[in-house]
């Protein structure tokens, strides 16, 4: 009996480990539900071509588009232009809001172009829009999501999901993350001083977003202006030799020049971008939780998003504020990814 006694025991420790390794597995192939929210926008349309290059780590279920750097019409088309770069139409664009929740809408046609994509030439995509709206979609979506589910990429304005959460206050259960493109603190604004465009396009819609509760990450112009391009890295990427290579290298070559002369940098941001970078390898990057708020007031410090990096208000850490990555670890994620396409 002893003998039978320890040949079951050996049995039951055998499963015991094999229901470890299997759960590990499973858990390391657990694919990020995603939908990407997304006003394009050059650094956008890399973003969108590094993401949908990366289907075995995130399940897009769609991308929603917002007026931002460009009007609604535009970002629409070139959000589906990305897709169709990528070869994945299976993707559904859903359009969403044309103007901010409250403000005057504003353009960043100066750095990204009339058509918001600098260096290419646009055309209109085979594939159409999805029938409905960008806010239905979300509010539909994240009803009826397993709960903590669904992570939400916000390149653009956060318009769309303000207007769904105003709505629909609920749908906060079906958020796993909101991980945000935007804000500045240590580095100062690209569009006044202290704002940064994203946030000074629609402070409003920020604002509510992060009153919502749900788990917030924000890289802002702190992080995306220490990951910038060189010569080497964009000879990196050219060497690939395929046509979402050539896409992404005539975009950055078009696109940077304006930042490195604006800001005396020897390469470029490629701000976007880095948020599928944070979703694909979080370990590239660094940060901490803090408390952040955003000034939404009319006068000189609207859309700045306030940031108490050594806690001296003692507040809620209700963000988490990446503030370095790994620069060349960068660019080399990407130009592994866009190595899968055509």
């Amino acid at each position: 009996m002893h003998r039978y006694a320890q040949i079951l025991q050996h049995l039951l420790r055998s499963l015991l480990l094999l229901s470890l390794i299997t759960a590990t597995s499973a858990q390391a192939a657990e694919k990020i539900e995603l939908i990407i929210d997304t006003d394009p926008g050059a650094d956008d349309v890399v973003a969108l071509l590094f993401a949908l290059a990366s289907p075995e780590e995130l399940n897009i279920r769609a991308l929603t588009t917002v007026a931002g750097n460009v009007r609604l019409d535009k970002t629409s088309r070139n959000a589906r232009l990305a897709r169709e770069w990528a070869g994945r139409e299976e993707v559904p664009v859903y359009a969403g809001a044309p103007k901010p929740l409250l403000r005057r809408p504003i353009y960043a046609e100066n750095i990204h172009g009339k058509e918001g994509i600098s260096g290419v030439t646009v055309h209109e995509p085979k594939a159409g829009l999805a029938d409905g709206n960008a806010v239905n979609y979300l509010i539909d979506t994240l009803r009826a999501a397993k709960p903590q589910s669904i992570t939400i990429a916000m390149l653009g304005p956060q318009t769309n999901l303000a207007l769904a959460l105003i709505q629909a206050p609920d749908i906060t259960q079906g958020i796993k993350e909101v991980v945000v493109m935007g804000g500045a603190h240590f580095n100062g604004g690209n569009i006044t001083p202290v704002a940064e465009f994203n946030l000074f396009a629609d402070p409003q819609a920020a604002e509510v977003v992060l009153n919502s509760g749900v788990k917030l990450t924000y890289l802002p112009l702190d992080v995306t202006h220490k990951v910038l391009t060189s010569e080497a890295r964009l000879q990196q990427v050219a060497a690939l030799g395929n046509n979402a290579s050539k896409v992404v290298g005539n975009i950055l070559n078009e696109y940077v020049k304006g930042d490195m002369e604006h800001y005396g940098l020897s390469g470029g941001p490629v701000h976007d971008a880095t948020v599928i970078a944070y979703l694909l390898k979080p370990q590239l990057f660094s940060g901490r939780q803090v408390n952040m708020v955003v000034d939404s007031r009319e006068g000189p410090t609207f859309g700045q998003t306030i940031v108490d990096w050594h806690d001296g208000l003692k507040q809620e850490k209700n963000v988490f504020w990446v503030e370095s990555g790994d620069a060349q670890g960068f660019f080399d994620l990407l130009t592994a990814r866009l190595a899968r396409l055509k």
